[in-house]
């Protein structure tokens, strides 16, 4: 039976624009504020049978066309010797950054089924629970966001370190950027072995860097993690990234098969800078999903409109679900998309 998601990713007609929200499953739906009350962020993450039940909320509860694996894109680092705690009212706390080369020389070597087998294991429980039609992604942090957590030891707004390495210890750079592509592709790979039909590769930081810079220090190694990812699985590969518009162009040469567009851009004008024989995903502001059912089904429709019925629109927020957004207004989001149909 086919999964209109994995159809559009490949850029054929589908029977409706398939839908799927990012961070879909998370704190705005009251049965996962439930499970969160009994875990902590990582304990959820790394209870299988826990991280495969959040994934599943948003499916039973709203029937979008794909399910997104409950995780994140650092616990992986862990497998590398980067020791992570998700602190509260602080978030992600790296409390080993790696500052010089010796921490560079300290990783340790990465395989998924070691260090990741608690995400595969959800994977292969939400594989048996998912409807036929439904589409399975997996996910992973692009190299770049993950060194740049790994140098910056949590969040930053400047990222002076990261970008201190990159000019002024470019070798060292390189090295690291190689270890988190391979760290990457192994993980991606993994993930499509136990299921996955698509898997996304999310930049969340990229867009922090001058075009040149992205060119130069980044571009190489996720045009790798998707080239290998590709020829490994044959799934598609989405890139995704925010605060990119100035570089869609480039972005096209990453190779992916799908590329997220964030909402700082109508979706018209970016899938033309894309290119219109690349699939695309997006990209209505998550914010809008607080605002009336009038007005969200309005920029709905005006999204449904720019894509004008091409094959390969997958519909998406550009960033993801915000918390306390209202549950009634994402049910009426999924149904409006899956049954509208351009008139041209």
């Amino acid at each position: 039976m086919t999964k209109p998601i994995v159809t559009a990713c490949r850029r054929e007609p589908t029977d409706h624009t398939p839908i799927w929200l990012m961070r879909q499953a998370g704190r705005y739906m009251s049965v996962y504020r439930a499970v969160r009350e009994r875990h902590g962020f990582l304990q959820m993450v790394k209870l299988p049978e826990v991280a495969a039940e959040v994934t599943l909320q948003p499916i039973t509860a709203f029937g979008m066309d794909a399910a997104i694996i409950f995780a994140d894109i650092l616990p992986p680092l862990e497998g590398l010797g980067i020791h992570l705690t998700f602190e509260k009212g602080e978030g992600p706390v790296i409390h080993n950054p790696i500052r010089k080369p010796a921490d560079i020389e300290a990783l340790q070597p990465y395989d998924a089924a070691t260090h990741s087998g608690y995400t595969l294991e959800a994977l292969r429980i939400v594989r048996r629970e998912l409807p036929e039609t439904t589409a399975l992604y997996g996910f992973s942090g692009a190299p770049f966001t993950l060194a740049s957590y790994a140098i910056e030891g949590g969040g930053s707004r400047e990222y002076r370190r990261t970008k201190a390495m990159m000019y002024n210890d470019p070798e060292n750079w390189h090295k690291l950027m190689d270890r988190l592509t391979d760290m990457v592709i192994n993980y991606l790979v993994a993930q499509v072995e136990v299921g996955c039909d698509v898997v996304q590769i999310f930049d969340s930081w990229a867009g922090s860097l001058a075009p040149d810079d992205f060119r130069e220090y980044v571009l190489p190694y996720v045009q790798r993690a998707v080239s290998t990812t590709q020829a490994q699985t044959k799934a598609p590969v989405v890139y995704f990234g925010t605060d990119m518009n100035g570089m869609l162009p480039m972005l096209r040469e990453t190779g992916a098969d799908v590329l997220g567009l964030d909402w700082r851009i109508r979706l018209e004008d970016g899938w033309a800078q894309y290119g219109h024989d690349v699939a695309i995903q997006g990209n209505l502001d998550p914010m809008a999903l607080h605002g009336s059912w009038p007005e969200i089904e309005r920029r709905a429709k005006m999204i449904l409109d720019q894509a004008a019925g091409r094959p390969g629109h997958i519909f998406n927020v550009g960033h993801g679900i915000l918390t306390e957004t209202p549950e009634d207004n994402v049910r009426r989001l999924v149904e409006f998309v899956q049954n509208y149909r351009y008139q041209g």
